[in-house]
């Protein structure tokens, strides 16, 4: 059997600044930004030397792609990883986002400009590789009166600058995609490059029709929660799921190819035309995240993982916020 196709992400092709392909991230986000929070006031503006020696460890067994966001507060130890890590910056592919506001918490900052800026500062950088507006939701009370569109025209100068080098969007639908177009005025290189998004069996389509438009767009999807199935799934009532189809069927599938559950699903999203983005702090699971470029499943068994992955759903962020048959 032949592997299915796309076996690499479709869309935007990555590169870093010194021209190397970019391959799957790995992230510093809800978790670390719990243990950040959950620390003495003391510590606030101290390193969590934890997630420094993570991130040192992920980059020494081979990841190049380290994944933040401004709203996670992580900029700091990023910053620390990428001096320790002795990997020249222009070897390394850095992403950042926009918080526009959350729950109740602001924006971080009161523009897109500004939040550039911070972020270059925090991570003692001179430029960005990838900054993305990390979901498109505005509202009046917390987002500092700023839009996507003003977001947006603000990330267009940025690039134009040498401050960022690709721009994008996480969490956009369809309708966002288009919208961040037409600031651009139709031109692919200031319209969303990328758009990060949930991915996983049970959520195929974090929202309608995504997967498809950005194909045929050039938009490179990136994929976060791609392990989703591997772990603790709470249903709406906060109850959890203790069978759910895929629990059988990922073993299985790992011992047909003599791999572990966590590559049959990476590989299956990057087959799926995606790119992870995952994390660990085992040293020898972040290896074998990185080797799943080295086999390739075969077509019936990706099928297999769509069919029975579209029995259930699971949406584990931003519930309620896209018009789907949740």
């Amino acid at each position: 059997m032949s592997p299915s196709k796309p076996v690499e992400p479709f869309g935007t092709k990555l590169t870093t600044k010194s021209g190397n392909p970019v391959y799957l991230g790995t992230g510093s986000g809800t978790k670390w930004q719990k243990i950040k929070k959950a620390r003495d006031a003391s510590l606030k503006d101290t390193l969590v030397d934890e997630l420094v020696d993570n991130l040192v460890l992920s980059v020494k067994n081979g990841f190049r792609h380290l994944d933040t966001a401004e709203i996670y507060t992580t900029h700091p130890e990023i910053a620390e990883a990428i001096k320790k890590s002795g990997v020249p910056r222009e070897d390394l592919f850095i992403t950042t986002k926009y918080n526009p506001g959350v729950d109740i918490k602001p924006a971080s900052h009161k523009s897109g400009a500004e939040s550039v800026d911070a972020a270059l500062k925090e991570l003692d950088v001179d430029y960005i590789d990838l900054f993305l507006v990390h979901f498109p939701f505005f509202n009046d009370e917390y987002s500092h009166g700023q839009s996507l569109e003003k977001v947006w025209a603000d990330l267009i100068q940025a690039k134009k600058d040498g401050k960022v080098r690709y721009i994008g969007g996480s969490n956009f639908a369809i309708e966002h995609l288009k919208q961040v177009s037409a600031i651009a005025g139709g031109d692919p290189n200031y319209s969303a490059q990328v758009n990060q998004i949930e991915f996983h069996p049970y959520l195929q389509d974090q929202s309608e029709g995504i997967r498809d438009y950005a194909k045929e767009n050039g938009v490179l999807l990136e994929a976060y929660g791609p392990l989703s199935p591997l772990f603790r799934i709470i249903d709406d009532d906060g109850n959890e799921v203790v069978d759910h189809p895929l629990k059988p069927v990922i073993p299985k599938l790992a011992e047909k190819y003599g791999k572990t559950s966590a590559q049959i699903l990476l590989r299956y999203t990057l087959q799926k035309g995606l790119l992870p983005i995952t994390t660990s702090s085992q040293s020898e699971r972040q290896k074998e995240a990185l080797a799943v470029y080295e086999f390739a499943l075969e077509d019936d068994d990706v099928k297999l993982i769509d069919d029975v992955g579209s029995q259930f759903h699971f949406r584990g962020f931003f519930k309620n916020l896209y018009h789907t048959k949740d």
